[in-house]
């Protein structure tokens, strides 16, 4: 039987250390966001979820669908950033303009909307063109200069 006591916690010394690191570098593709992924997904959640959270579907049944749809978008560019970054991270543009799109929202799709319905769309708005931004700048950082 093999003596297994004195063997030590760590693989410093393993003749694959160098490799094992830089295939996990090429897994992970330098993302420098990647806690932003998991942001991005609850945001969409939330905007899905906000007219029935806040009880505005029955007076703003248009925003209220319009909301649930924006929603579902974002949790798509959410999960895309997830699964494939190298790919997705180029549509950080177009969170970006779905954040401007969700400020004006109320007013341009609902019908006289109140301050909570506006705010709660500004707030989102306003999240999702900032992380958008972060999604943005960290695909330009990792773009291969020619």
């Amino acid at each position: 039987m093999a003596n297994v006591s004195n063997t030590r916690g760590d693989i410093a010394g393993h003749p694959d250390v160098p490799e094992m690191r830089d295939r996990y570098a090429r897994m992970l593709g330098d993302r420098d966001v990647a806690l932003v992924d998991g942001p991005v997904f609850l945001l969409g959640l939330y905007c899905a979820a906000s007219p029935w959270i806040l009880h505005y579907t029955s007076n703003q049944s248009a925003l209220a669908t319009h909301n649930l749809i924006v929603g579902i978008a974002i949790c798509v560019l959410a999960l895309g950033f997830t699964t494939n970054p190298a790919r997705m991270y180029g549509l950080s543009g177009a969170m970006c303009a779905m954040g401007i799109w969700m400020i004006v929202a109320p007013w341009i799709v609902g019908t006289r909307p109140d301050a909570g319905v506006a705010v709660n769309n500004i707030v989102i708005g306003a999240l999702t063109l900032m992380l958008g931004f972060v999604c943005l700048a960290a695909s330009a950082k990792n773009k291969p200069r020619m």
